[in-house]
């Protein structure tokens, strides 16, 4: 892993919010990367991607948002949703003094990064959705919804790596047996009894629970639009996704006609970005802008 700085601020509501922050290699100035992870993940999903980008010349900010890793838990478990994900995202940008950013956004990430558009469209000069858009597959959501907030405490690490395994094994059927131990350590965190407990506030998950997140809405389209028909814009996508199958990934094309697009064989939601086509595609992507 690159060495990182950590970064904090404080959110418009009070809580401390968290960042990892990863100086650009020497070269000419380049737009930071502002990346946002998925719903019940956190910045460590970035630690090979946010390295790699940063040694392109690019500053990189990979955030744990509200109620993940080592962002504070919101005691007001209504305030987990997008509108109030983005203004922190928004605070963030404001802090450090960024005018305009590319966004990377995982699942959830996307969605705020979509919202993000319509709350400070400027703030964005390119966008990758990892796996995500305005329209998404009932299944996937079903899935999601079977594990979200619903960890329990583990008493080792292999008990961890065998969660991540359980609940993630379809999406990832190549994974070696190492590669879910890393994403334990990614996702876990030992507590004072000395038990592994997942890194985020199981309320995150009530919307999602309470039937409150639907496969699509005016506002999540237009939101789409909103991003996709004013910048370039690449959408991943997992070959194995059941949340943004071949009909939710037509929409969005057919929507935004330069919407540019990549595929990611034998992986579902959501792929790392660390696979070749995923690298390829965002490499050629970040070539374009700036």
């Amino acid at each position: 892993m690159s060495p990182f700085t950590e970064t904090t601020y404080t959110s418009s509501d009070g809580l401390q919010l968290y960042a990892r922050d990863y100086a650009p290699a020497s070269g000419p100035a380049r737009l930071p990367v502002i990346c946002i992870h998925g719903l019940t993940r956190n910045s460590a999903d970035f630690e090979e991607l946010a390295p790699w980008i940063a040694s392109q010349g690019r500053r990189v900010l990979a955030v744990d948002v509200r109620g993940r890793g080592n962002s504070a838990f919101d005691p007001d478990p209504s305030h987990y949703n997008a509108m109030v994900y983005a203004t922190d995202i928004i605070n963030l940008a404001h802090a450090l003094g960024i005018a305009r950013a590319v966004f990377v956004g995982t699942s959830m990430g996307g969605i705020i990064t979509m919202t993000v558009a319509l709350r400070r469209s400027r703030l964005i000069s390119a966008a990758i959705l990892n796996d995500i858009g305005p329209v998404l597959a009932q299944q996937g959501l079903e899935r999601i919804t079977a594990y979200a907030g619903k960890g329990c405490a583990l008493e080792s690490w292999d008990a961890a790596a065998n969660y991540c395994k359980t609940i993630n094994e379809s999406a990832f059927p190549e994974n070696p047996s190492d590669e879910w131990t890393k994403w334990a350590h990614r996702a876990f965190i030992e507590n004072e009894q000395g038990q592994l407990v997942l890194r985020y506030d199981p309320n995150i998950a009530s919307a999602l629970q309470n039937g409150k997140i639907k496969t699509s809405s005016i506002i999540a389209k237009l939101a789409f639009r909103r991003l996709a028909r004013k910048r370039p814009t690449l959408l991943v996508r997992g070959a194995l996704s059941d949340l943004v199958g071949p009909d939710e990934a037509s929409y969005m094309r057919s929507v935004a006609p330069a919407l540019q697009y990549a595929e990611v064989p034998n992986v579902g939601h959501a792929p790392m970005l660390t696979e070749a086509p995923a690298r390829e595609a965002i490499r050629k992507f970040l070539s374009q802008v700036d």
